[in-house]
């Protein structure tokens, strides 16, 4: 890796002269919220802030008070942070950078110019000890440990600055595609790392994982698919799933919040792997999609709630939880709450894990695949009810009256089988809440002493169906059955892709990419798609030959590595969203929401549209609301900041009835959280305009915005 040197921009004396240099103090105290030193705001992941410059009634007075162009395009999904006069971020190529939070001046640049990355962050972490003042932030598989003021790795940090988050996993799963998407959590000397796995047959199990901060050394993991003679293995049929060479994952990957003053971390977990088929996984599958509590000095568990058993739909948890306090009965209760991407909200105490309103645990049908065996209850909360619709309230009347082709959507539609939790089958079944789920990994924003959270939610549907897993032809020539193996299930097997869904074509790759980036793209992933670091050099080899139309069929079969990778009966027949011929949802809007649920009575405060359809808006259709990835920041004096839509507009509500106050068209949508800080007593806002995603154009910058 290399870095650029803040002597390209300002001197390190000069930065401290000007006050940049972290403060002893870098984290706020609990109940504080006028700093933004962690990610999404602080460990208890708020988006919250009591900065009061900025207020309902100069609100319409914002203007852009400095912007930063990054060297790098493209989706940035990262949440800033600023500890004193220093915000840092990372780019879109995975270059992490210190910018002067007042100027919007470059400091320093860390990352390999020649090397591109395509991947996504969503941000940093910041420890500080005395004078020892680091960001650690992750490039692929690796953690690296940088000071804060120059940008440069601290070389006592593992090996030379940066440590291999494989390191504590089981020797068998070190070769596995693992990377960290998301800031880890730090409590004391300590990071607990969220971490991204494959989501099929063979993928790494996804163990919790906290590092020394000052070393880098692993100081303890929980294993999330219990070896035998844990408590929690036996809810596997399969008691040696975590190393059956088929069954992985279960892990970290959205973030956890963490309580400062008992050292309690929350951790929602995701889905085992691999998903949508547990033939192999057969149980209750604990610890996977649970809300883990545990003793961030050991990894204790302390306790546990799951919210989907056995999950066979990829219902992780997207986001954080959120620490606030609700009342009842006139008392205080510190609570923890954790939204879905079934559109749902959990609140438990704190303390004992005892949900706060009533969980049912209702019925649902069983799977008709062989092998197959969906567990027969999952909970579901009595209140508040859910933020999206849930695919059975809808009916032929909720087919869009925009689509120019309503009556094949209706038949479509007519098809699929609607229940909740249907399970994975050869016929189509709609999921509403779709694969990305209602909430999103940007977070909720919460009124912590309030009990008032804040979310905003997708309503896209999508088609989940499940083929016989006989397409593959073992003689075939290798890149071709290579292909098959990896990349048919999201680019389908004729290569022409899902491009609505944002899965493109590869028909003709070699016109857009080198050889060399779409083998960095097949080992490292790219946006949601997981790597492949485990495909020999051979086997990659032949699929690019067949990607770049360079294989020939008297090619030699792969014969005894096709024998070698577990044969699932089933597989996935891709991530298909409903929709009309025109591209939009084929269902009614809104298309996105945003709400004020309060979690003291379990109801809603207000529901709105958020967003517009760019395609509608032309034709003067307003209200539609639109997909929407990144969270928003109130503030305790009545706002709440979001960028996160596809329309590319940065918009305030007023947080107490949902109504715009302002907004502002971005040079590229921002896909993002943003930050709120102040500095010598002038409050900013700074969000990260990427681009990109739900094909939009791609963007390069961080934009402050403050009164004038």
């Amino acid at each position: 890796m290399l870095f650029k040197t803040v002597s390209t921009v300002i001197s390190i004396g000069l930065l401290l002269l000007m006050g940049c240099a972290p403060s002893e103090k870098g984290s706020k105290s609990a109940g504080d919220y006028t700093t933004w030193s962690s990610y999404l705001g602080g460990a208890d992941r708020n988006h919250y802030s009591t900065l009061a410059q900025i207020n309902l009634d100069n609100v319409k007075d914002l203007k852009v008070a400095w912007s930063y162009a990054s060297p790098d395009y493209g989706q940035m999904q990262m949440n800033p942070i600023v500890v004193d006069t220093i915000l840092y971020g990372v780019s879109a190529a995975l270059r992490a950078f210190a910018i002067h939070a007042v100027t919007g001046k470059e400091i320093w640049r860390f990352g390999d110019s020649l090397k591109v990355w395509h991947s996504t962050s969503r941000g940093v972490a910041y420890w500080e000890k005395g004078e020892d003042k680091r960001i650690l932030y992750t490039v692929g598989p690796e953690l690296y440990a940088l000071n804060a003021l120059s940008g440069k790795p601290i070389l006592s940090f593992g090996n030379q600055g940066k440590i291999d988050l494989r390191s504590g996993l089981p020797e068998f799963a070190k070769d596995n595609f693992v990377i960290s998407n998301t800031p880890g959590t730090v409590f004391e000397d300590l990071i607990v790392m969220p971490i991204r796995l494959s989501e099929g047959a063979g993928a790494a199990p996804g163990d919790i994982m906290a590092f020394n901060v000052i070393t880098g050394a692993v100081e303890w993991t929980f294993h999330t698919i219990p070896r035998p003679g844990e408590e929690g293995n036996e809810t596997w049929e399969n008691g040696e799933a975590y190393i059956d060479g088929i069954t992985g994952a279960a892990n970290n990957w959205a973030g956890m919040a963490l309580d400062e003053e008992t050292g309690i971390l929350y951790v929602p977990t995701g889905s085992a792997a691999p998903d949508f088929y547990g033939g192999f996984r057969k149980g209750k599958d604990l610890y996977s999609n649970c809300l883990l509590a545990l003793d961030a000095k050991t990894g204790q568990r302390l306790w546990h709630f799951q919210f989907t058993h056995h999950d066979i739909w990829d219902r992780d948890p997207p986001a954080p939880p959120n620490l606030i306090t609700v009342q009842r009965d006139g008392k205080k209760i510190p609570a923890v709450a954790q939204v879905t991407k079934q559109g749902y909200v959990f609140l438990f105490d704190r303390k004992t894990g005892v949900p706060l309103f009533d969980i049912e645990e209702m019925p649902f049908p069983q799977s008709d695949l062989e092998g197959e065996k969906a567990w027969a209850t999952q909970p579901i909360p009595v209140k508040p009810k859910p933020f999206a619709r849930q695919s059975d309230q809808l009916t032929t009347a909720d087919i869009s009256h925009y689509a120019e082709n309503r009556e094949e959507l209706i038949a479509q539609f007519l098809k699929a089988d609607k229940r909740i939790y249907a399970p994975p089958s050869l016929d189509p079944v709609l999921l509403l809440p779709g694969y990305d789920g209602a909430a999103e990994w940007g977070g909720t924003a919460a009124d912590p002493d309030n009990g008032i959270i804040y979310v905003n939610s997708n309503e896209m549907a999508w088609f989940l169906q499940m083929e016989k897993n006989d397409s593959v032809n073992v003689n075939a020539p290798p890149g071709a059955f290579a292909y098959s193996k990896y990349c048919a299930t999201c680019h389908q097997a004729d290569r022409k892709g899902l491009p609505t869904s944002g899965f493109p074509a590869l028909i003709n790759i070699k016109s857009t990419r080198t050889k060399n980036e779409v083998a960095m793209i097949v080992s490292q992933g790219k946006g949601m798609m997981t790597g492949f670091p485990q495909i020999q050099k051979d086997e990659k080899e032949a699929l690019l030959k067949f990607l770049f139309g360079e294989e020939v069929k008297h090619d030699v079969a792969l014969g005894e590595t096709a024998s070698e990778v577990p044969q699932m009966p089933y597989k996935h027949k891709g991530y298909n969203k409903f929709l009309d011929n025109k591209g939009l949802p084929a269902i009614a809007p809104p298309w996105g929401t945003l709400h004020a649920i309060n979690l003291n009575t379990g109801e809603y405060v207000w529901s709105v549209p958020f967003g517009e359809t760019p395609e509608l808006l032309s034709q003067g259709i307003k209200g539609t609301g639109t997909e929407n990835y990144g969270g928003p920041v109130v503030t305790e004096n009545g706002l709440l900041f979001i960028g996160a839509t596809r329309d590319g507009y940065f918009r305030v509500f007023d947080k107490s009835n949902g109504k715009i106050l302002w907004e502002y068209k971005l040079p590229a949508a921002a896909f993002a959280t943003p930050a709120m800080y102040q500095v010598n007593g002038k409050q900013y806002i700074a969000i990260a305009c990427g681009g990109e995603k739900l094909g939009t154009e791609k963007g390069n910058q961080i934009i402050a915005f403050a009164l004038e």
